[in-house]
């Protein structure tokens, strides 16, 4: 059997990490290797983390400390570590339930690659309240996932995303040389970037948490979605491309030659003056994955927020 590593942060999660780590031991997967960083957690995370450790009987069970910079710093870390060794890479929060059959259906859609070509998978979400009761459902993505989506939206949360060993190796690769906004939209920019696939799942494989703690929220009411719109009147959303951007010249050495393209188009877009800048945004071929989307990428380009 080849073997997946979980990689799991963790920060002050004991609220709710006994029924995290209980879904991953539910997996259908046998082989599956734990390693926590812990951000310097001040609750009972470590003694709950400590009495897995004890127990788990799927393969290793790694604790250690964190780079206490956040959330973004915490995966980076864990995805440069070069102790870390296995076959396929999944990220993990401390406060989701993973359906059990999550990872052996990830494992499934990445054999189908060949050996060497970069690939990750991700799927929807169930959304619960923080008692467990389901909220709501991810949207569903029906376009082609691709770099030119990846520059202007992230595909999936990470909290369902699976690598293979060549995906990973490109994160880590990358990830040496700069920080990233989220290790989700991170991985998708890279992976499909490189020339890789992304497989996106329909099917719910993770049921995603919300409650006052959330470092990032989710995106299944009108709520949430007045919420982006602020942000990006604000000029947060701009503020992250221009991070997406960085790291990406940075590691423009790993991407295939269309993405290069791309990502020069995109970047004049953004410097150009009205009406060329709405030119060089369509010429570039961006898009996100829904008509409101689309719209709201054009807005944000016209009042100088992508």
């Amino acid at each position: 059997m080849r073997r997946v590593a979980v990689l799991m942060a963790t920060y002050n999660g004991a609220a709710y990490l006994e029924e995290q780590l209980g879904s991953l031991l539910s997996q259908s997967y046998r082989w599956i290797d734990v390693v926590v960083s812990d951000d310097g957690s001040e609750d009972g995370t470590l003694n709950i983390l400590q009495e897995w450790k004890e127990k788990w009987d799927k393969g290793r069970f790694i604790v250690r400390s964190g780079p206490r910079l956040g959330f973004a710093e915490n995966f980076r870390s864990l995805i440069v570590d070069p102790a870390i060794d296995a076959d396929y890479y999944a990220f993990c929060d401390q406060d989701d339930i993973w359906e059990p059959q999550k990872l052996e259906i990830a494992v499934s859609h990445l054999d189908r690659v060949a050996a060497g070509s970069t690939a990750l998978f991700c799927s929807r979400t169930l959304t619960i309240t923080e008692d467990g009761k389901i909220a709501g459902m991810s949207p569903l993505f029906s376009k082609e996932p691709s770099f030119r989506n990846a520059l202007v939206q992230s595909l999936a949360g990470g909290n369902t995303m699976v690598l293979n060993r060549a995906a990973q190796s490109i994160m880590k690769r990358a990830s040496q040389r700069s920080g990233f906004v989220s290790h989700d939209w991170w991985a998708y920019l890279l992976v499909s970037g490189t020339g890789g696939q992304v497989f996106y799942c329909p099917r719910p494989l993770v049921r995603y948490r919300q409650h006052g703690s959330n470092q990032v929220g989710a995106n299944t009411s009108w709520q949430a979605r007045r919420s982006r719109l602020k942000r990006m009147i604000r000029g947060q959303f701009r503020q992250w491309s221009d991070e997406n951007l960085a790291g990406l010249e940075v590691n423009a050495d790993l991407l295939a030659p269309d993405a290069m393209q791309t990502l020069v188009c995109f970047r004049e877009a953004r410097k150009a003056a009205l009406p060329r800048r709405l030119f060089d945004l369509s010429r570039s071929g961006v898009y996100r994955q829904t008509w409101s989307g689309n719209v709201g990428l054009y807005v944000a380009a016209m009042i100088r927020r992508l």
